[in-house]
C-alpha cells in the first residue's frame, strides 16, 4: 500500500506548532481589537470572475481552480478539447477557485455588504490562502495572512495607527525590526522629474529588488524598459539617498519642487512622522526609497516590516489604495492596510526562541490513573481544576507507573498528581515537579493556588 503524501508547499502542524501558531494569531488578534477592528472571514473559494484579472497576467496562473460539479464536460467545446487550449477550457470547466488573497474577496464583501457596514469600516481577517506556485524554502502554496484595512476613509491618521499596530505586535513578540515607509506619490515625482512619467511600474518593479540583486542589476533591468543611462544617473543618488528621515525627506523637496505629486507625498509622509514622533513608538521607522511593494494598486504611504536579528523577507506590508471597489462596480472607496506575515513571524519566533513558555498551552497537571475508586475521586478534583482554568487531564486506564509517566513526559505536562487511598483518606493531592523529581502533599486549594 503505497505511503500516504500531502501535496507540495502545504504543511502538517503538529500540536506543539500549532500551539506556537496560535499564540502568533492570538496576539496580532488582541492588537487588532485594541484599535477598534472587527472580524469577518470570507469563503476559501470565490467566483472565478471575482479573482481573475485582479491580480495581472502572472497573478492569474498562479490561481487554483475548482472544477464543475457534475458532468463537467457537457457545456465544452470540442474544438477547444482537441486543440487542449487550456485557458479557454479552463473558463468552461472551472466557475470558482481558491482565494489568492484576503484584498480581494475583501473588496467583494464591502460592496456586497454596503448597506449593512458603517464607514470608516475597519475590518481585520485572518485566514488561509492559496497561490499554485513552485513551493521553496519560506514559499508556500497554501498559507496564513493576518490583514487590518479601514476603507472609506482618506485619513493618514488610519496610516498613524497602522504603524503603532505593527510596533505593539513586534514588541509583544520582542522581535526586533524595522519598519520601512515609502509613499508611491513620491515614487512617481521621480518617475516624472526624469522624463519617464509612464514608465512608473516598471521604474517601481526594478528599484523594488535593490535588496535582492543589487544595484547594478537593477540598473539592468531599467535599461531593458527603455531608461536610458542619462535617466538611470538622475535615479542613483534618489535611490541611494541616505541620513535621519527628515534630511531626506528635506533633499527631496528640492529634487521634487517641480512635481505636484511628489511634493504631495512628501507632505503625506511629513504629517506621519510629525504624529509618529509624538508617540515615541519602540521600532526603528525609516524612510526608503527603494521600497516601492510589487503590487501596483498603491496609491500613498507603503509600509514593510524587516527583522533585524533574522534574515528573511519582509514580515509584514501594506499600503494606502485608491478605489479598492471600483472593480466591483462601486467607486470611490480609498483605504489602507496592512497584512502580517504569520507564516514568516512563525520561522523567526522559532530561530530565535521566543516563544514564552506559557504560550504553548499544554496540559499543567496529569493525574496518574491507579484504578476504578481513585478515578472516580480524581473526576471530582478535575472538574474543580478545570473551573479554576488548570489544563488539566487524567490517564484514561489504569496502566503501568511507567506508562503514565512516560506519556506526561512526552506531552511535556509540569505536574503529576498521584492519589491513592491514603492521599483520598487525608484529602490531599500528592503533587509531583517533573522538572526536579521532587513530591509535597498538597490540598485542592493549594494546588489551584500553585497553577494559577
Amino acid at each position: 500500500m503505497a505511503k500516504p503524501s500531502i501535496p507540495k508547499g502545504t504543511r502538517d502542524f503538529t500540536p506543539e506548532e500549532m500551539a506556537k501558531r496560535n499564540y502568533i494569531f492570538n496576539t496580532i488578534r488582541d492588537v487588532y481589537h485594541l484599535f477598534g477592528f472587527q472580524q469577518i472571514e470570507t469563503p476559501a473559494m470565490e467566483m472565478l470572475s471575482t479573482l481573475m484579472g485582479k491580480y495581472g497576467e502572472e497573478g492569474d496562473k498562479l490561481l487554483f481552480k475548482i472544477l464543475n460539479s457534475g458532468d463537467f464536460l457537457k457545456d465544452v467545446n470540442p474544438n477547444d478539447l482537441e486543440e487542449k487550449n487550456i485557458n479557454r477550457l479552463a473558463s468552461q470547466l472551472c466557475e470558482k477557485g481558491l482565494r489568492y488573497d484576503l484584498t480581494v474577496p475583501f473588496a467583494r464583501f464591502v460592496v456586497m455588504h454596503r448597506n449593512e457596514i458603517a464607514f470608516p469600516f475597519k475590518r481585520y481577517q485572518i485566514q488561509p490562502v492559496w497561490r499554485a506556485d513552485r513551493p521553496q524554502k519560506g514559499r508556500y502554496r497554501e498559507f496564513f495572512q493576518c490583514d487590518a484595512d479601514v476603507v472609506g476613509s482618506d485619513s493618514l491618521l488610519n496610516e498613524v495607527e497602522l504603524i503603532q499596530i505593527m510596533d505593539e505586535v513586534f514588541g509583544r513578540f520582542a522581535i526586533r525590526v524595522a519598519i520601512k515607509m515609502n509613499n508611491r506619490k513620491i515614487l512617481t515625482g521621480i518617475a516624472e522629474i526624469i522624463g519617464q512619467p509612464d514608465k512608473i511600474v516598471d521604474i517601481t518593479v526594478a528599484i523594488d529588488k535593490l535588496d535582492k540583486i543589487g544595484l547594478d542589476k537593477v540598473n539592468e533591468e531599467l535599461r531593458s524598459k527603455g531608461i536610458s543611462d542619462s535617466e538611470i544617473e538622475q535615479l542613483r543618488p534618489i535611490i541611494l539617498l541616505e541620513g535621519s528621515n527628515r534630511e531626506k525627506l528635506a533633499t527631496l523637496k528640492e529634487v521634487l519642487a517641480a512635481s505636484e505629486t511628489g511634493m504631495k507625498g512628501i507632505e503625506e509622509m511629513e504629517f506621519i512622522l510629525n504624529k509618529i514622533d509624538k508617540l515615541q513608538i519602540k521600532c526603528q521607522l525609516d524612510l526608503d526609497l527603494t521600497l516601492a511593494r510589487g503590487l501596483n494598486y498603491y496609491t500613498g504611504a507603503i509600509f514593510e516590516v524587516k527583522a533585524l536579528d533574522v534574515q528573511i523577507g519582509s514580515i509584514t506590508g501594506g499600503g494606502r489604495y485608491d478605489n479598492l471597489t471600483g472593480v466591483f462596480g462601486m467607486p470611490g472607496v480609498s483605504g489602507v492596510g496592512i497584512s502580517f506575515g504569520a507564516d514568516r513571524i512563525f520561522d523567526v519566533l522559532n530561530q530565535l526562541e521566543l516563544y514564552p513558555t506559557d504560550s504553548l498551552q499544554t496540559t499543567q497537571l496529569i493525574f496518574v490513573n491507579f484504578g476504578e475508586e481513585e478515578e472516580g475521586y480524581c473526576l471530582g478534583l478535575l472538574k474543580q481544576l478545570r473551573e479554576n482554568g488548570i489544563r488539566a487531564e487524567i490517564y484514561p486506564e489504569a496502566a503501568k507507573m511507567k506508562k503514565q509517566m512516560s506519556y506526561a513526559d512526552s506531552k511535556k505536562i509540569p505536574y503529576v498528581a498521584l492519589v491513592g487511598a491514603n492521599e483520598m483518606a487525608e484529602g490531599k493531592i500528592n503533587l509531583k515537579n517533573m522538572a526536579t523529581g521532587e513530591q509535597q502533599p498538597v490540598t485542592v486549594e493549594e494546588l489551584i493556588k500553585q497553577l494559577q
